[in-house]
């Protein structure tokens, strides 16, 4: 069993407690996530990790202030237009996943560009999930896989899968959150039935390296059974 994870996904929480720890608007502790953003891309692309997937907006952080979430609409349209050529250049194919249809169309273009330009590249896999919902994954799927086959004994694990939003990738082996929240907050609900959890109490901009090779140790001394017993895992090992 590997023991150094192939896919990563994050829930990048405690941006907005940053910034009011520091006496500061929201926005700033936003704008500082972006940079931790980086750290992260960096790090996996360091570690020879094949995939990260990170969540920056769920379906429900519509209904958060107007506000913020304008601000957090712009420093997205900034990555897209100032980050982008560079990751690419690095070998990085960018893919978003979610109701794309949410966003504003200058949005949704700069996306379809990104993915355009990267879709080559195989050093990294960067999926940003914005919009994004578990629920909505699977209840999606469900829909074109009915379309494509109606037949009720034609659904199965496997043809549902085929269809979900990740379905070209292995399934996510380590999720990290920051912030100290430990749940998941329907974030990959299918993808995420086996991944090892590593919560820390870490706001998302102030995550470090260090932290990081601290969570891939702790996903290194973890037995992974997937239902088989110890005995089987390390007989099948021998």
């Amino acid at each position: 069993m590997p023991r150094h994870p192939q896919h990563i996904a994050v829930i990048m929480d405690g941006n907005g407690r940053w910034a009011e720890q520091r006496g500061s608007i929201r926005s700033v502790g936003h704008r500082a996530g972006a940079k931790a953003v980086q750290i992260a891309i960096e790090f996996c692309l360091e570690q020879g990790i094949g995939s990260l997937t990170l969540f920056a907006f769920s379906s429900e952080n519509w209904n958060r202030p107007q506000e913020e979430v304008s601000t957090l609409m712009k420093l997205f349209l900034r990555m897209l237009d100032t980050e982008i050529e560079e990751l690419h250049r690095r070998g990085v194919r960018i893919r978003f996943i979610g109701q794309r249809s949410d966003f504003a169309a200058e949005i949704r273009e700069k996306m379809d560009w990104a993915e355009s330009l990267t879709a080559a590249n195989a050093t990294l896999n960067l999926t940003i999930a914005g919009s994004y919902g578990g629920r909505w994954d699977i209840v999606n799927a469900c829909r074109s896989l009915l379309a494509a086959s109606p037949r009720p004994e034609d659904i199965t694990e496997e043809s549902l899968g085929r269809h979900m939003a990740l379905a070209d990738q292995p399934d996510p082996d380590l999720l990290i959150r920051t912030g100290g929240d430990c749940r998941i907050s329907n974030f990959l609900l299918w993808q995420m039935a086996y991944t090892e959890f590593w919560f820390t109490p870490t706001l998302w901009p102030d995550i470090t390296r260090q932290e990081l090779s601290q969570a891939i140790a702790d996903f290194a001394g973890r037995e992974r059974r997937f239902g088989l017993t110890s005995e089987q895992i390390h007989g099948e090992q021998a």
